[in-house]
């Protein structure tokens, strides 16, 4: 794991060291450049792979090609046997160099043939060609902007915004992050600066800049068909730990985020099943009672002693005003996912024993772990209900109160109904999406609604939602959150938190080859007996307790909704005050007073909402400090 960034036809090296500076926390075991006319590339390292002598940026024998990578490709050692019976010759034992050597042989297509999770830059100086590389599933992250001919890159805005010495807020992407919770890709919050999407290669050779996929998807998905029978449950186990295998590739200590629910505890078995040494695990909770609810380390030190985990557990008494003021400095743009806050923390605990960890991100998208999908399968059974008779139960809606718990079911079912009317598919992005439709775009202030045609602003989404190939419309969400939710939110947060304590986070489920046999599981085995991972729970059911594969969802969550009415209250009526509010002029006053006032009665939650206009104002002021992308 590293942080790379670099220039192509401008830019100097003066440039480059800066922006190394600014991503020591992501490489602070070894900084490397190479730079030559036009070109600069430069990679802080966290020396994981050949510690001792994997430096980059890695290079051939003729010194023609170079190559900086961020990431890890997991079959790496297979490749190089391959390259050395070719007659390659090799200085390190890295992964990094093996790509300058299949590139020699097989050119950009030697993408087809990595495993792993990957941000490369290439430069070939025969040819004059220069490549950036992303991952298929976008684990990884690249963020790059033209400039005067040319251009520059990077793994993280703050240090990209070294190259670029004035950028504007995109007044879109605040809108688009005020309604998802974050900026999806390929944009992010400024003008000009765009993120390499997943599966994408970007190539510049004579003057001309060209990007391409080499992998969709959309099209991948399209060429599984659906299986069925009791073999399926055998093939999964094999698949799965065929990936954490793969995933345990290290020279260095590794552990694992446990968060007491079956996808991590899934990883810790097969972990076990394929080593006989050590294994760390790394769980947290809350020491405060009244967040007892949760604590679920309980189930992750049930697991741990099965599976003879060397198991650290943490209760924490967190500074919920200092953590946030962290997590919206390492995130580089605005970020709601409150979920951000127990990753920045457990990331804390883990770096202190381990430099790699695994984690269960993307279990829920590939096999079906969220409550909304079998909301959207209902709400598709319901529509032959006449229009009427929903828009009356619809009106019942408002009469439900909100708790804000962890499994808040009532505020679930009182989202459904308010979204009866609508076609499963608009139901489904209304979920998704975080302004209360009593508002719309009325929430918006004078400086998006002039600017923004909010009627577009989810069209991506409603065009990958229809084109998602299959007519089932849990596989449609699934779908659609394989290409937006997963890359944009949780693979974002995981890369970034992790790597603000200078740990690597390794994501098993998001392997492209577990995709592949997650692609053939059909609905209907997926959710038998309309249950959330069904297939996965009687998969497992040999392999995990019965408390774990017969429990409910869990996963590593703060108490939001009390935060903000206790803990984070004085912070939220300083920072959202009417007059930063308005001076800002993305939000009306008056939204953000409605807002407050009833999540502060408990009529309804909206702590999602509330936090995203807190991140947003703290990020701007981070900005107007000059703090930015720290």
């Amino acid at each position: 794991m590293c942080g790379i960034c670099g220039y192509f036809n401008c830019g100097d090296s003066s440039v480059l060291g800066r922006m190394m500076k600014r991503m020591v926390h992501r490489g602070p075991d070894e900084e490397g450049s190479h730079v030559e006319p036009g070109v600069g590339l430069g990679v802080r390292r966290l020396s994981i792979i050949d510690p001792a002598g994997g430096h980059q940026p890695a290079t051939n024998e003729r010194k023609t090609v170079w190559v900086i990578l961020n990431g890890e490709i997991y079959n790496y050692r297979e490749l190089r046997e391959e390259l050395l019976r070719k007659g390659h010759r090799f200085c390190t034992r890295s992964d990094s160099e093996v790509l300058a050597h299949l590139y020699e042989d097989d050119g950009e297509a030697m993408v087809e043939r990595l495993r792993g999770m990957f941000a490369i830059c290439l430069w070939d100086s025969e040819k004059r060609a220069f490549f950036l590389i992303r991952d298929r599933l976008g684990i990884k992250p690249l963020y790059y902007a033209e400039r005067n001919g040319g251009l520059v890159f990077a793994s993280e805005l703050g240090a990209l915004r070294e190259a670029l010495p004035t950028l504007s807020v995109r007044p879109e992407a605040v809108a688009q992050y005020l309604t998802l919770l974050y900026v999806p890709a390929p944009g992010t919050i400024f003008e000009g600066v765009r993120q390499l999407m997943p599966g994408e290669i970007l190539k510049a050779v004579n003057g001309e800049t060209r990007v391409h996929s080499f992998f969709d998807i959309t099209a991948f998905a399209e060429k599984k068909k659906p299986l069925a029978g009791g073999e399926l449950r055998e093939l999964f186990i094999d698949a799965l730990k065929d990936s954490v295998r793969a995933h345990l590739v290290s020279d260095v200590p590794l552990g694992l985020f446990l968060s007491g629910g079956m996808d991590s505890g899934s990883i810790l078995a097969m972990m076990r099943a394929v080593t006989d040494g050590p294994i760390r695990t790394f769980s947290i909770g809350y020491e405060d009672e009244a967040d007892a609810e949760f604590n679920e380390t309980a189930q992750a030190r049930l697991m741990a002693n099965m599976f003879g985990a060397e198991h650290t557990e943490e209760l924490l008494r967190p500074n919920a005003a200092e953590l946030l003021s962290a997590v919206v400095a390492r995130m580089g743009e605005p970020f709601a996912d409150s979920s951000a806050i127990p990753t920045y923390l457990v990331s804390q605990v883990a770096s202190r024993s381990v430099k790699v960890a695994l984690s269960g991100i993307g279990g829920d998208e590939l096999f079906g772990g969220y409550p909304r999908y079998l909301g959207v399968r209902l709400g598709a059974r319901l529509e032959r209900i006449p229009v009427w008779l929903r828009k009356a139960l619809a009106r019942i809606a408002p009469l439900l109160p909100e708790r804000g718990g962890q499994r808040d079911q009532v505020g679930r079912v009182k989202r459904f109904l308010r979204g009866f009317p609508l076609s499963y598919a608009r139901q489904y992005i209304q979920w998704v999406t975080f302004v209360p439709p009593e508002w719309g775009s009325r929430a918006f202030g004078p400086a998006l609604k002039d600017s923004v045609d909010h009627g577009s602003l989810l069209s991506g989404y409603e065009n990958a939602f229809a084109k998602w190939p299959s007519r089932d419309p849990s596989d449609q969400a699934m779908g659609l959150d394989l290409q937006t939710y997963l890359v944009d939110d949780l693979l974002r947060m995981g890369d970034r938190l992790s790597m603000a304590h200078s740990l690597e986070l390794r994501v098993p489920f998001c392997d492209h080859k577990l995709l592949e046999f997650a692609l053939h599981v059909p609905a209907h085995v997926r959710f038998a007996g309309w249950q959330l991972k069904n297939f996965m729970r009687r998969s497992l059911e040999s392999v995990l307790p019965a408390e774990i594969t017969s429990g409910p969802k869990r996963g590593f969550m703060i108490p939001l909704a009390r935060w903000l009415r206790e803990d984070l209250r004085e912070m939220v009526g300083d920072v959202l005050s009417e007059a930063s509010v308005r001076s800002r002029g993305y939000v009306e006053p008056s939204y953000v007073r409605w807002l407050v006032s009833q999540h502060g009665t408990g009529r309804r939650n909206f702590s999602d909402q509330i936090f995203a206009l807190l991140v947003l104002e703290l990020w701007m002021r981070q900005e107007d400090s000059g703090a930015g992308g720290a």
